[in-house]
């Protein structure tokens, strides 16, 4: 039994959602999202909120249980307070900013890279040094949080490049002679 699968997704004042055989849709104050919900996986919208069942008892479907239901929850939460990811840059001459469209980022390589932000996330810069990537869909949030992370990731000695905020980077120790 799935724990977090049986409980149900309540829906809150000012949220509209939208049951349509696999097809759930909600729309809050931050925008409209939507989400396909596997076969194998039943849902329902009943007493204000929106119940998952899976439709058998394979691995399959119980593993898809929990996880669709996480996704609706996600669809809630990202149309009323929305998501954000917060990234740091360490090094000498590393950093960030926004000029329209694009993220340019200085991250010691011989040319800038320029990052087109992709639609649906807004990306500031409230120092050269920090990231803010917020939007209403949490997987796109965080894939493009995860892109800006590769161009540059923490190396473990000096600690340089671009990481979350609060990440914990094992360091190590160097040479010695």
């Amino acid at each position: 039994m799935s724990r977090i699968g049986k409980k149900p997704v309540s829906v809150p004042a000012g949220v509209t959602a939208n049951v349509s055989g696999q097809l759930v849709k909600v729309k809050g104050a931050k925008g409209e999202l939507s989400f396909v919900v596997p076969e194998e996986v039943s849902v329902a919208l009943e007493n204000g909120a929106i119940a998952v069942q899976p439709r058998s008892q394979t691995k399959r479907a119980r593993a898809l249980w929990g996880t669709s239901r996480a996704r609706i929850n996600n669809l809630v939460v990202g149309t009323t307070a929305g998501f954000e990811k917060k990234l740091e840059i360490n090094g000498v001459g590393y950093k960030a900013a926004v000029a329209g469209k694009v993220l340019k980022l200085s991250l010691g390589y011989s040319h800038d890279i320029d990052y087109e932000i992709p639609a649906g996330v807004t990306i500031t810069t409230p120092k050269p040094t920090e990231i803010v990537v917020v939007g209403i869909d949490k997987q796109v949030v965080g894939q493009t949080a995860a892109e800006i992370r590769d161009y540059r990731g923490p190396e473990p000695y000096k600690g340089k490049g671009v990481k979350y905020a609060g990440e914990f980077i094992f360091r190590k120790e160097g040479k010695k002679k």
